[in-house]
Formats: C-alpha cells, sequence, structure tokens
C-alpha cells in the first residue's frame, strides 16, 4: 500500500472554548498561528470517515454499513461523503488526515478514555490538567480566555486566567460587576478580583445572550474571534453523538448525521476565517475507534484505531498520512480492531509546536513527560 485509526452519548449537542489571547501590540513582525480542536465524542468510526478502498474483508464484516459514492483522496482511501468541505480542501492542499492512530489507551470505557483524551496521560484521572491547557501554560501563552460553555474542558485546564462562560438569558451590566469588583479588598481577596477583572475584560459580544447549542453561530464567533490579531489563538469544539451502538448507517443515518455537523462547523470556519485560515490548523480529537465488524444492530461497538481529520493553511501538503496494518484478523488489534501505529500524541504535540512557535522537543518534556513521541512537524505541517 502507497499512501503518505450501554450508549450514553446521545443526541449532538456542541460547546465552545477559546483561550490563549494575544496582548495588544504590533504584530510587524509576528504571524499568530491559530490551532482548532474538535473533540468528537462517543469514538468516531475512522473506517466510517476515511474507509479504505476495495478491502474485502471490511465489505464482508460491514455488509450493512458500506459506504456508496465515497469522495475518493487516492488509490487507498477515500472520504465519507457528508465531509465535501474536508475534499474541496483536499483538491487544494488544506486537508489531510492521519490513519491507524489513537492515544495509548486500549481499554472500551467512555469515561476512561475521554479523560485520557483530554489529559494525554497513560493512567485515568491521575492528572488533573489537559495538554493542550500544559501547551499553552509552556509556550508562555496566558489564559485570559474565553469559555462558552460551563465547566472549562479538562483539555484547557492549566492555564491561570482560564475564563469560564455559560450564555445568559439575561445582560450583567458592567457596572454590577464594577460593584462588586469594588467589594473585595485586601491581599486574601486578590485571587476574587482577578477573576472578577477577567470578566470585566469580556469583549461586548461575549456578555450578550446566545444559544450555546447553535452550532453554526458558535462557529462564525469563533472565526470572528480567532481573525482578530489580538484575538485567541485556540478554539476548542466539542461534539457528542459518536456511539453508534445500533442504526450507525453507512452514508445516511446516525453517524454519518455526526459527521456531517463536523462538515458544517469546518465550512463555516473556513468561509469566516478569510485570509486567517492560512494560519490556522484544525485537528480532530476522540477517544477511540469502533470495531471493525458491524453488531446485530447495525452498529460497532467500542474499538481502538481510528483517524485524526485535519484542515487548514499549515498543513504541509494533502496527505493520508499512516503506517497502515491491514485488516486481516492477525493484523487486528485482540481480533476485532484496527490497530493503532501512531500515538495520536505526536500528532497534537506537533501542531502546538507550529502553532505556538515552539521546539516540538521542548514541548514534548513539558506536555507528555517526555514519552517516545517521534516529531512529525516535518512529515505533517508547513515549519
Amino acid at each position: 500500500m502507497n499512501c503518505t485509526r450501554r450508549n450514553f452519548l446521545i443526541g449532538g449537542s456542541s460547546t465552545l472554548f477559546l483561550s490563549g489571547f494575544y496582548p495588544k501590540i504590533s504584530f510587524a513582525n509576528t504571524q499568530k498561528k491559530n490551532l482548532i480542536i474538535i473533540s468528537l465524542r462517543g469514538g468516531m468510526d475512522g473506517l466510517t470517515a476515511v474507509p479504505v478502498i476495495g478491502d474485502k474483508r471490511l465489505k464482508k464484516l460491514r455488509k450493512q454499513l458500506i459506504l456508496e459514492n465515497t469522495l475518493k483522496l487516492n488509490s487507498d482511501f477515500a472520504l465519507h461523503p457528508k465531509l465535501k468541505i474536508f475534499h474541496e480542501l483536499w483538491e487544494k492542499n488544506k486537508a489531510a488526515f492521519v490513519h491507524a492512530t489513537n492515544i495509548p489507551y486500549t481499554g472500551r470505557s467512555h469515561f476512561d478514555g475521554q479523560n485520557l483524551m483530554e489529559t494525554g496521560a497513560h493512567t485515568p484521572y491521575k492528572e488533573k490538567t489537559g495538554w493542550l491547557g500544559r501547551g499553552l501554560l509552556a509556550s508562555d501563552i496566558l489564559g485570559k480566555g474565553l469559555a462558552i460553555s460551563l465547566p472549562m474542558p479538562l483539555l484547557l485546564r492549566g492555564v491561570p486566567q482560564n475564563n469560564n462562560f455559560f450564555p445568559s438569558p439575561d445582560f450583567v451590566e458592567t457596572k454590577l460587576i464594577d460593584s462588586i469588583y469594588n467589594e473585595f479588598s485586601g491581599e486574601h481577596n486578590k485571587l476574587i478580583k482577578s477573576t472578577l477583572g477577567t470578566i470585566k475584560k469580556r469583549p461586548l459580544s461575549m456578555q450578550v445572550a446566545t444559544n450555546s447549542y447553535d452550532r453554526n453561530k458558535l462557529a462564525r464567533e469563533a472565526a470572528k474571534q480567532l481573525h482578530d490579531p489580538n484575538g485567541p489563538r485556540v478554539a476548542v469544539f466539542e461534539l457528542d453523538g459518536f456511539d453508534t451502538h445500533t442504526a450507525q448507517g453507512g452514508a445516511d443515518g446516525a453517524h454519518a448525521e455526526q459527521l456531517e455537523e463536523l462538515n458544517n462547523i469546518v465550512k463555516i470556519l473556513y468561509k469566516n476565517l478569510g485570509s486567517s485560515f492560512d494560519n490556522t490548523l484544525i485537528l480532530t480529537l476522540t477517544e477511540f475507534g469502533r470495531t471493525i465488524k458491524q453488531n446485530g444492530g447495525y452498529g460497532t461497538e467500542h474499538g481502538y484505531g481510528s483517524a485524526i481529520l485535519m484542515a487548514g493553511g499549515l498543513l504541509k501538503k494533502s496527505q493520508v498520512y499512516t503506517d497502515w496494518p491491514g485488516l486481516k484478523k492477525k493484523d487486528l488489534f485482540e481480533g476485532r480492531d484496527l490497530n493503532s501505529t501512531i500515538d495520536a500524541r505526536a500528532v497534537y504535540n506537533s501542531a502546538m509546536s507550529v502553532c505556538f512557535n515552539k521546539d516540538p522537543e521542548f514541548l514534548k518534556r513539558e506536555v507528555f513527560w517526555d514519552d517516545d513521541l517521534p516529531d512529525l512537524t516535518q512529515e505533517l505541517f508547513k515549519v
């Protein structure tokens, strides 16, 4: 192959978090680079999103889930038909995919897996901060960000002054905040005043009522904030609904609906970021993939290997980057799952290196405890 991974998550709610604001300085010699992470909660099926072409075993084990009319990428892989914007960007060298990848987690628990996908750790619940938060802190990018939801996601925790914001139906008057702020004095109230000071600095657009479940509005707001030279440089979206134990479907169905939501978010970001899209990386994140074999409910069970979907002008080129393990039974993880041959944390570490202008070896030490993660910046991104 010649090519350069109990249904408690239902529906498709989405939230958005922004972080890593630039200070108001001149950017004559500095170009802000944006990093957008889209968490696909529930276990995104990499074999559905980026199917391998012509594998007879896959067709045999997924008779009711096989896709028709896929969007061809190369001689080995295609795209789900709902991911049209990724195919459009692929043709412009602004979309790429990492396949047969996962975080180093081989269990099948959503709770454990999602904790590890956000902390980047090996043991569930051992770490209290997220890999993205630690990456921002190590890169001297202070928080002072906006979380358009509550609570702050674990992925971003670890940065001082990250700002939780839950959209309220009522406008909070600035003078009321000023009044509360002035009530606190003395050394022991320094943290409270610091928090209120962060709230006072919110842009007006973030202080008015909004619908945190309107994905289109969230994507437009993210693009607006990220396009601002003094705005945030990190955005985190969260999409639920990828735990498709039943009625997963092929070109249509539960999984296809979630991929379409992902497609719409990326499409709106692409349209509204404008020229900033050329200095942006978009990457997906999920806790695990799905089993290669469909179950009796025309769905799939919790698996292992999946895929990372990427878009943006900071990608090196259009490619499916993989060390493809194959789908014969002897090549599967525990005889049932697409294996993972690439540690997904290496991709995220390299992406942070590019966007935060930091040495990948430094970030690996500071964020991922100097684990054995290859530097993929040259292979995947513009350096």
